[in-house]
């Protein structure tokens, strides 16, 4: 009696973790002060930051939350959650487009992004059907083909609206867990490849479509957007007023921080220069305000974060609990790529936040929650590890004993 007590108890978060967790948070917080005060949208300069500080307490009490409820709860809960979020993603093309995409709902005055949720559930979609699978994963028809049409149906209700960047976010990250799952390598070579060929495909049918139209229409035009960012990344210069604005005012953000930054709340490319300075380009901020040292030191905290929880999932003895995680921390470690990517010109633009850092809320309050799930699988490794030390220290006093 006395030893299935000890086996129920709950072990500690990992505190690393969790302090990693909230100093982003609070970095993020004050960098959307500081790229957002001098807006003074609808008259308040604090305006971002009031709205990210209620996301903050909101994102933070489901964190805790969450940490606190079994992770394995999830297993039993994924089926749910993947359909509210479909239901969710079907609405939302229903409402009024907001630059050029229909990707919010408004619920109680707050802004709502389903395709955050979408990359929560699709984790936890994956990781409970491939731990159902086993083995059979590596069977095409019965294992890896029904997997793969899960990740189809979200990913094309994503692009519906359309959300690229996060489109590929989901693909990404769900390849990463079916990869951890165990699927057959030449099956996911496949998909790559099909994937390659049918976005060739779409971009070349799309051209042949627009030689032959001799007066596009709004529609189109608005569509074109796309290919805009491909331009402005191989050559920003060739249209600095239109499509290549964006990256050059950054880069430009990025070339005056220097080496040691012009310093807090210095930044000159926010006062109007550089546009969406406290969402998506907020790390052209960071980067002018605190400089290449400071860039460096946000970038080994965020890289240490990330390993800190792929550590914590691959210790982890339940499957499930280890796809999840890897899944989580792999999405937020791509998406930042993605994020930085863009900023710096390593990669196009894909207009998707930083996870912790940019303004947004429903981009907090899922990744929140998400962290609230690898602290709770962080307090189940911690378990047993407590019990060993403590079954050690009986059996070495009974030696002493005897």
């Amino acid at each position: 009696m006395k030893s299935k007590s000890t086996s129920s108890k709950k072990g500690t978060p990992d505190f690393q973790l969790l302090i990693l967790t909230l100093l982003l948070v609070g970095f993020g917080v004050i960098m959307v002060f500081s790229s957002s005060s001098s807006l003074y949208f609808r008259g308040d300069p604090l305006y971002f930051l009031k709205r990210q500080l209620v996301w903050v307490v909101l994102g933070s009490f489901v964190m805790f939350t969450v940490m606190n409820i079994h992770y394995s709860r999830f297993k039993k809960w994924y089926a749910p959650i993947f359909i509210i979020t479909v239901i969710l993603l079907l609405f939302v093309a229903s409402t009024e487009r907001i630059n050029g995409a229909k990707s919010w709902l408004s619920i109680a005055g707050l802004g709502i992004q389903p395709t955050e949720l979408a990359k929560i559930s699709i984790i936890l979609y994956l990781a409970a059907l491939i731990t159902k699978k086993g083995e059979r994963l590596r069977d095409l028809r019965s294992g890896y083909i029904p997997v793969m049409v899960i990740v189809g149906i979200v990913a094309g209700l994503i692009m519906m609206q359309p959300d690229l960047g996060s489109c590929l976010i989901l693909v990404a990250t769900s390849g990463l867990v079916i990869f951890a799952g165990g699927a057959s390598m030449k099956h996911i070579l496949g998909s790559i490849a099909l994937l390659v060929l049918g976005l060739g495909l779409v971009m070349g049918t799309k051209t042949v479509i627009d030689s032959f139209s001799p007066s596009p229409d709004k529609t189109a035009a608005a569509q074109d957007y796309k290919q805009g960012r491909v331009d402005a990344f191989l050559d920003p210069f060739a249209d600095p007023q239109g499509d290549g604005y964006n990256i050059i005012q950054s880069l430009t953000a990025l070339g005056q921080g220097g080496v040691s930054g012009a310093g807090f709340g210095q930044s000159v490319q926010k006062l109007h220069y550089l546009r969406n300075a406290e969402n998506d380009f907020i790390f052209a901020v960071i980067g002018e305000e605190l400089g290449f040292i400071g860039t460096a030191l946000f970038l080994l905290i965020y890289l240490y974060f990330v390993w800190r929880g792929i550590l914590i999932s691959l210790r982890c003895t339940d499957p499930f609990g280890t796809l999840v995680g890897i899944g989580v921390m792999g999405w937020i470690a791509i998406q930042a790529f993605v994020n930085i990517g863009g900023v710096t010109k390593t990669i196009p633009l894909t207009g998707v936040t930083l996870p912790f850092i940019s303004y947004g809320g429903s981009s907090l309050l899922v990744t929140m929650l998400s962290m609230g799930i690898i602290l709770n699988i962080s307090r189940e490794t911690n378990r047993p590890a407590k019990e060993e030390v403590t079954k050690s220290i009986t059996t070495v006093r009974q030696v002493r004993a005897r």
